[in-house]
Order: structure tokens, then sequence, then C-alpha cells
């Protein structure tokens, strides 16, 4: 199953439960993802002592900070991070509904890619609802750019990802991923993808409180003389750009429903990413939805993808 325009929605046909810890935060989070109804879209929901301490539906308007992760609210206190690899693995499975509850302020890492989440859905099981889906067309090219950066959406038979990285490091350099979104594209070529860093950047980082739960066991690592430092080296060849795409596919994810285009980026980011869906949103005539009542300009249809916003 992938993320087809046409057909019926999904959701999982039993809870399914991953624990690890968080890559920023380095506490224990567990995350379950729980079936839902049609039309419910996939929202999160943070607990603490078994407390409901916010809600978000996985939406570009609730989408908070985007500096190394994406985010969903504003306040630490109510957010949900680093939500880009579940993200990936739903979209590319064409998973349309889902309640996710989490323990903690972020989603357990695993092993820095979305593999384990590929795992849970294979465990749990992909089930067809009775409503049909809709899905957003890109209908004329938006591009943003940020310093050297830019991304696009293009008009496109398809769903289309074309992302490049420029590194000045040689063990990184310049690397493209380009390819039509499937399920079994994603599961061969990109969902094993790690993220990565460079060991300069930790005490930094750890100042800032960031990557306090970072290691070799979820990141690959790039030491100061430019060699990859984890013991089994790379999963993929160029599996830096495969983990950038990852990303990309689970920021654009929060469109809130699949899109027909092609996405395409150069030295992007989490920050960039969601710069960009905001553009295509704000754009008059850039995208429509197309629903099984037709097309609609995506305006109105705009409540449809209003956050579930913060509970007490």
């Amino acid at each position: 199953m992938s993320a087809g325009f046409f057909g019926l929605q999904t959701t999982v046909a039993k809870p399914v439960t991953v624990s690890g810890i968080g890559v920023h935060s380095g506490k224990p989070a567990t995350m379950t993802l729980r079936p839902a109804d049609a039309d419910h879209g996939i929202v999160f929901e943070r607990y603490a002592d078994g407390r409901r301490i916010s809600a978000f539906k996985a939406v570009s308007d609730n989408v908070g900070p985007t500096a190394l992760c994406t985010v969903l609210g504003e306040h630490p206190g109510e957010w949900i991070a680093t939500i880009e690899h579940v993200m990936a693995a739903l979209y590319a499975f064409g998973v349309d509904n889902l309640l996710i509850t989490v323990d903690n302020a972020e989603v357990p890492i695993m092993d820095g890619s979305s593999r384990m989440f590929v795992d849970a859905l294979d465990q749990t099981g992909i089930v067809t609802l009775p409503e049909k889906r809709s899905y957003l067309k890109v209908m004329k090219p938006v591009r943003v750019e940020n310093g050297a950066g830019w991304a696009e959406f293009l008009p496109y038979e398809g769903t289309r990802f074309e992302v490049e990285i420029d590194f000045d490091t040689a063990v990184i350099g310049r690397q493209k991923w380009s390819g039509d979104m499937t399920a079994a594209t994603f599961r061969k070529e990109l969902s094993g993808a790690r993220t990565f860093g460079f060991m300069r950047d930790v005490e930094p980082m750890w100042a800032r409180g960031f990557a306090l739960g970072s290691s070799l066991e979820n990141s690959v690592v790039i030491s100061d003389d430019d060699r990859v430092i984890n013991a089994g080296g790379l999963r993929y060849e160029q599996e830096f750009v495969r983990h950038k795409t990852l990303d990309a596919v689970g920021d654009l994810a929060m469109m809130g429903m699949p899109f027909a285009g092609c996405f395409r980026s150069y030295r992007g980011g989490h920050a960039l990413n969601a710069q960009a869906v905001r553009a295509l949103f704000d754009t008059a005539g850039a995208c429509v939805i197309v629903s099984p009542r037709g097309a609609l300009p995506f305006r109105l249809r705009q409540d449809d993808v209003v956050a579930a916003g913060p509970v007490s």
C-alpha cells in the first residue's frame, strides 16, 4: 500500500507501541499508535502521570519550532517534538487516521531513522475505512529561498521528491536523491537512513539543551577529521541525503493529506520545508483539494486542517 491519491482512507488494525529515548531530551519516551475513524486525521496527544497535557492535529498550522526537528506546539510544557520520522513512515505507507499518544515531550528517536516505525506498521497491519481519501494537487510552481538554500513545489502527476544537499566536508559533499514516493521505495531506499551530526557541534548543542540523547546508536557521527566513526559505517551509499529526503517526507506530511506534485529542495531542512508548505497554502491558486465531491480551492476547506489545539 502507498500514499495513493484515490481509494479508501486507512488506519492501523490495532494499537502498537514503541519505546526509546528522546534524541534531544535524553529522557525515556513511549509512543502508541492507535486506530482512528475516517476523517480523524493524525492527532498526537501528550500525557504525563496519566493526564493529557496537550493534543495537536499533525498539520502545518500547528508546527512550532523547526531549528533541529519538527515540533507540534509553541510551548515546551505542551509541545511534542521530533515527529518527522514517524510522520514520514505514515505518509509513505498511506496511513490517514491515527491517535498517537506520547508520554513525554518528544517522540522516541529509536535508531535515528524510520525503520522501526515501518516495523511497527508491519506488526499491526493497515486496514481500510469506508470513506474515500482526499488529496492536495499542486497547480502552479511555488518557490521559497533562504540564503543559498531553496525549496519549491511543481505540478506533477504523482508524488516526487528531488532533494539535494551540499556540505563543505568530503565525507558528505554534494549529494542528491530523486524518486517517486511509494511505500516500496520508502522501505528500500529511505526508511533506514539515520540522522547525522558532527562531533564539533556536540558540546555547543548540549549547552543549548539539544542532543542530550544522541549517541552512535541513533546517529551517524562525523569526527573532526572528517570520518564516520560509527563501527558499522553507513547503511546506504549517500545515506546523508537519503535522511534529508526522509525528513522532507515527514515534514510535508504536515499538509494533512497526500499531495500530487514534485517537491524539490537544495540545502534545505525542517525550517525551509515548513516555509515551503506555508507558501504553497498562502499562494492563491497554487493548490486545490481533490475530494470525492470534486476539486475545491484550498481555503474553502481550511477548517479541515485547523488544529485540535492544546487542551488541559
